[in-house]
């Protein structure tokens, strides 16, 4: 299947990073290499991690008449590593585009969408052993309660969970339109008239799970941020709320790491600043683009620099 995959904030992502022709960025999501491709014209050395084998494959073509680059099947919670066994000391600049691609979504056979019939799976690395029809057929009704909760932000989470419950008693949800209908189901007519479709909260909590984005951000942005050269710039562009939290919280601790109470009239633990801050607010989508690509929407862009 071909990548159609418009990359969003591309300008606004490489003006933050600041690009330095010769230097080493890493683009941590490779996706359908759009901003890869854009490290790569503005003269970049390109290291392009990606989960998805299909994506590393199609991004590759893409990129095929650049010599400055290798492209890595990996996650890039693993940035320490990806970078020691490429040889590289660090790096100048660091981009993460969060979440699931357009190209996975319109893979209807991927199982990522509510939009096409397909065995339930979700994962972005296939050689991973967790799928969603694991997580929809083999968590208890409390594990899937909290997973549509706190991913979600479903406020039907618990009678969903229970309605997936009570129809895999009879028989397993294998499709996501089987998970659709019983979702359907669950949610009460007059609510299912605001909010878009009404799988769209459950299906992010379930490929959220299944590929345990949450867990690792926290963790993997502190890496990135210890393996920036000083100067270097590290953009996340994120797509909900989970998210955008989570990146706002850490870079906020690595931009005050103190630890003294506050009544310390001097900071006496020694934790300097790991970082500066560049977006006091995070950059969104200007008109043009949100004319052109709805993925936009919700996309926010925040930058920091290693001090």
């Amino acid at each position: 299947m071909e990548f159609k995959h418009i990359s969003v904030l591309a300008e606004e992502v490489i003006k933050g990073l600041n690009i330095k022709p010769g230097s080493l960025y890493i683009d941590g999501t490779l996706g359908g290499g759009g901003h890869s491709l854009k490290i790569l014209e503005a003269g970049g050395r390109l290291l392009a991690v990606d989960r998805d084998e299909e994506a590393l494959a199609a991004a590759g073509e893409r990129l095929s008449s650049y010599n400055n680059k290798t492209l890595v099947h990996g996650n890039f919670k693993d940035i320490k590593q990806i970078l020691s066994e490429q040889g590289e000391p660090g790096a100048d600049g660091i981009l993460l585009d969060l979440g699931v691609s357009s190209y996975q979504l319109d893979n209807g056979g991927r199982g990522f969408s509510y939009n096409y019939d397909a065995p339930l799976d979700m994962r972005m690395d296939r050689t991973d052993s967790l799928t969603a029809y694991d997580v929809v057929n083999g968590y208890s009704e409390e594990e899937l309660f909290r997973v549509i909760r706190d991913y979600g932000e479903e406020r039907w989470a618990k009678r969903i969970a229970s309605f997936i419950i009570n129809e895999r008693k009879l028989s397993p949800i294998k499709t996501t339109f089987e998970l659709n209908t019983v979702i359907k189901k669950a949610i009460p007519k007059a609510a299912r008239q605001d909010g878009g479709h009404p799988s769209k909260r459950t299906f992010q909590a379930i490929r959220i799970e299944v590929n345990n984005e949450l867990n690792i951000l926290e963790k993997a942005v502190e890496d990135m941020a210890d393996v920036l050269n000083p100067g270097g710039r590290l953009c996340i562009i994120n797509f909900h709320s989970l998210e955008d939290r989570i990146v706002k919280t850490t870079f906020k601790r690595l931009n005050n790491p103190c630890t003294c109470p506050r009544e310390f009239p001097v900071c006496v633990c020694g934790k300097k600043p790991v970082i500066k801050i560049i977006t006091k607010k995070p950059v969104t989508a200007g008109e043009d683009e949100l004319k052109d690509n709805n993925r936009a929407h919700s996309a926010k862009l925040r930058i920091a620099e290693k001090i």
